[in-house]
């Protein structure tokens, strides 16, 4: 069934929301502080590890780093244009709408866990790639693996950050989904090289909401995102930056 791993990655997420909510109310605010932050530095970690993938290789018996010009172009370019376009704030009003629909109001920490956790378990190479598979293979494997991650993330994020985090599961559906649908379409755009280099800028990406979740929001991640697609043109430039 085409669209499968979505179904499973957004019900993954919505499981693991409910269970940390529940969990959360076993701490008091400095312990889900504590949580929070150990969940920022495993999430600063997990992305270091992911653009070092990118960025070192073996060259001569020796580690060699590569990609600096790329990051720096994508991700500052990527920031300007998502600044002009007010993604962040489109994202903080969506969160204060589902604030308000789902009568919860008076949680004043819900809009910024429904960005922080719909920014982490968005951005990355998993969800296209995955996308990509179940559209035209019907195969859901990669998101089936990235819905175990999800699951433990967000019930985690959840249990130190509060129920808006539950929320994320309704981009990470509409984003998916629509992979899904436009697979066929976008296959053929998706090299090894454009993986690549998307995966290079999503880890930078998640290394900031990282940043965010141990020093309070510092970053405005979501006005990075267009970021990820320079990313993916980039790899189509006859020069390797």
């Amino acid at each position: 069934m085409i669209g499968l791993g979505t179904i499973i990655n957004s019900a993954a997420i919505v499981g693991g929301g409910l269970i940390g909510h529940f969990a959360g109310r076993l701490f008091n605010a400095e312990q889900q502080q504590a949580v929070s932050r150990a969940c920022g530095v495993s999430t600063m970690f997990i992305a270091i590890a992911g653009a070092m993938q990118g960025m070192l290789r073996l060259e001569d018996g020796a580690i060699v780093s590569g990609k600096s010009m790329l990051v720096v172009l994508c991700v500052v370019l990527g920031t300007v244009a998502g600044e002009l376009m007010g993604i962040e704030d489109g994202f903080e009003r969506f969160g204060a709408w589902l604030r308000q629909k789902t009568g919860n109001s008076r949680d004043a920490g819900f809009v910024n866990a429904f960005v922080t956790a719909s920014l982490t378990v968005s951005i990355g190479a998993m969800a296209i790639v995955g996308a990509i598979q179940d559209g035209t293979l019907g195969d859901y494997s990669t998101l089936a693996v990235k819905s175990v991650l999800d699951f433990i993330i967000i019930l985690v994020m959840t249990a130190s950050m509060g129920k808006g985090c539950v929320f994320s599961a309704i981009p990470v559906f509409v984003f998916e989904g629509a992979m899904t649908l436009l697979a066929r379409l976008i296959a053929p755009v998706m090299t090894d090289a454009a993986i690549a280099s998307l995966s290079l800028i999503g880890s930078v990406l998640i290394f900031c909401v990282g940043v965010n979740l141990v020093w309070e929001k510092r970053l405005r991640v979501a006005n990075m995102l267009p970021g990820v697609l320079l990313a993916v043109l980039a790899a189509y430039l006859p020069i390797n930056l």
